[in-house]
């Protein structure tokens, strides 16, 4: 492993241990579908399994083929992040630290998803009648992660048009 890479790993490797340790505890003092008021009236501690995708979409579907296609996704953008994660600069800080928040949430959710066939969810943010699906640290990273990426994309993409832009007009 590079030198420089090693930063990252070690996030990865402590996020990673904060998901299970969280999910854990959760399942270990929270009853499923317990809940713990820390916050009256917007957040609580919610133990949930989710059979879904993150924030629980497609939790619903009884399909068989939904248990095989979501943990043979979650590997392959496993996968593609990894691979991207490897061929991006040492330079490219920001974009590092976007995929390493990703593949730690990716992992987290994967172990669970192959180790116990559902995601623990717990995290439950909620006010008056609306509520926020519950996630998890994993959802966390990845939620984080993506939008980082999608943000250091879109300033380089314009960095890019300015500069074409610039070049142009000379």
């Amino acid at each position: 492993m590079k030198k420089e890479n090693r930063p990252y790993l070690f996030l990865v490797i402590i996020l990673f241990s904060l998901d299970q340790l969280s999910k854990y505890l959760i399942q270990k003092y929270i009853g499923l579908y317990g809940q713990v008021k820390v916050i009256p009236g917007f957040f609580n501690l919610t133990h949930l399994h989710n059979r879904g995708a993150i924030f629980g979409f497609f939790a619903h579907t009884h399909n068989p083929v939904a248990k095989i296609v979501l943990p043979v996704a979650s590997l392959l953008a496993l996968g593609f992040v990894i691979f991207y994660f490897i061929r991006t600069p040492a330079q490219e800080k920001t974009l590092k630290l976007a995929l390493s928040l990703i593949l730690a949430g990716a992992l987290g959710n994967l172990v669970d998803r192959l180790g116990r066939g559902y995601v623990v969810d717990f995290l439950d943010f909620y006010y008056q009648r609306f509520h926020w699906p519950n996630f998890n640290v994993a959802d966390s990273c990845i939620s984080v992660g993506a939008i980082i990426l999608f943000l250091t994309i879109l300033i380089k993409s314009k960095g890019k048009e300015k500069k074409e832009n610039v070049s142009g007009a000379s």
